[in-house]
């Protein structure tokens, strides 16, 4: 035979190989076997077509890694369909539950058509695992805040402190434990719809609580705080997280609305505040939504506003509009920026009303909406029923002692109730000024 020893042991196999990998099905590896008359010599046959024995080696070698490569993206694969099999079924689950008869649907009154809404007092109209990423990152925010508490404990030693910190670390722990719990049903196909709510309810209560004493612990000075002097945080863009002022605003037929302001939220930076009255939720709206300019609403009509404020530094910001001719001035760190008519002319504002921080209406004192939602700092919030004078809004803006506050709603904490974890914070803008 021509060729070493070894060459007759490996052309032996080849058959063999073809064999076999005919059986085992390898996917798109390919086998070329070459036909031998019966009475012929098969090492004859195929000595010529495969060379040496060390291209043949060098073959097999090839063959063999080609065969582990399929096993291996053939394990990788089930892997895959393992994970979109799981998934597929928490979707389905999910939208079992959502179908249920006799359960709300989306759909409000509000400006914005299109997107679910999601009241305080509804059902969740957003997907769950959107809202338990929200709490996980409130409570991420909560352990921040206590962690520099438990530093300034150790500078500060106080038992009282202490213990108080001890209590609402344990408040986290077990807002954690309700999350995972809600994330277990979930997963396992034991969440009742109609319990969430009530659930969604105790936490976002709980959370407030929590928020609340924590700012009170942060804030040691705060009863030598004046009342006027602080700011609400909203950090971050929730349909649970927002203030609402005590009173109702009166019948007005012009009003002056001035607020200190700090944002870099994208795409807009929601809505700082929003007033509904029965039978119409965009009676009074400032809100900067999507990518479109920041807009003042009133009775639906809509004017836009020339505000560059968006950029993460304070910025006080003033609206004045009167009923005759709907005439309206916006003013900027005290100068006026715009102005314009024809803005629900002849319509007086009114009353018997709900004023809400940080939110958008769609129903009365409700129908929050996330994408809609403030996020920054908020602060000095003042409401006047008369058209201030630009010397007036100048003296806001530059934080003049003799500057006035809002003769329908004056900004002080006794006059603002805060709700899912938005918090008070000493106002620090006017402090830079002077």
């Amino acid at each position: 035979m021509a060729g070493p020893p070894g060459t007759l042991l490996l052309l032996s196999l080849l058959p063999l190989l073809c064999l076999r990998g005919r059986g085992q099905g390898f996917g798109q590896t390919r086998f070329i076997c070459t036909s031998v008359p019966l009475d012929g010599d098969m090492c004859a046959a195929t000595a010529p077509g495969t060379g040496s024995a060390e291209e043949l080696k060098s073959t097999v070698l090839q063959l063999r890694e080609t065969v582990l490569q399929q096993k291996e993206t053939i394990m990788n694969q089930k892997e895959t369909i393992r994970e979109l099999t799981a998934k597929l079924g928490r979707c389905e689950s999910q939208s079992v539950l959502e179908g249920l008869p006799g359960e709300p649907k989306g759909g409000g009154a509000g400006r914005k058509g299109g997107f679910s809404k999601n009241t305080m007092g509804d059902l969740s109209r957003t997907p769950a695992a959107e809202t338990l990423s929200q709490l996980g990152q409130t409570l991420q925010s909560l352990k921040t805040r206590l962690e520099n508490l438990e530093q300034f404990s150790r500078m500060n030693s106080s038992s009282q402190t202490n213990n108080l910190k001890d209590i609402l670390q344990n408040k986290i722990d077990d807002l954690e434990k309700q999350v995972l719990s809600r994330v277990n049903s979930l997963e396992e196909g034991k969440f009742n719809p109609k319990n969430e709510s009530e659930e969604r309810g105790k936490i976002e209560s709980t959370l407030t609580s929590l928020h609340q004493r924590i700012s009170d612990l942060e804030k040691g000075q705060k009863d030598n705080r004046p009342p006027d002097r602080f700011q609400l945080a909203f950090p971050l863009r929730t349909n649970y997280m927002y203030a609402k002022v005590k009173k109702s605003l009166p019948e007005m037929y012009a009003f002056s609305i001035c607020m200190w302001i700090k944002s870099n939220a994208s795409p807009g930076m929601g809505t700082p505040f929003s007033y509904a009255v029965p039978g119409q939720a965009n009676e009074l709206v400032l809100i900067e939504w999507g990518n479109n300019p920041m807009e003042i609403l009133i009775n639906d009509k809509v004017a836009k506003l020339p505000f560059v404020i968006n950029d993460g530094k304070w910025h006080h910001i003033c609206v004045t509009w009167t009923t005759r001719d709907g005439v309206w001035e916006a003013y900027q760190d005290g100068t006026q920026t715009g102005n314009g008519e024809n803005l629900a002319p002849y319509h007086p504002i009114k009353p018997q009303g709900v004023l809400v921080l940080g939110q958008e209406q769609d129903t009365l004192g409700g129908g929050f909406d996330a994408t809609q939602a403030f996020m920054g700092e908020l602060a000095h919030f003042n409401v006047w029923d008369r058209k201030l004078s630009p010397g007036e809004v100048y003296g806001l803006a530059t934080c003049s002692a003799k500057a006035l506050s809002g003769n329908v709603i004056a900004w002080a904490e006794a006059n603002i109730d805060i709700y899912g974890g938005a918090t008070k914070w000493t106002f620090e803008a006017c402090r830079q000024l002077n």
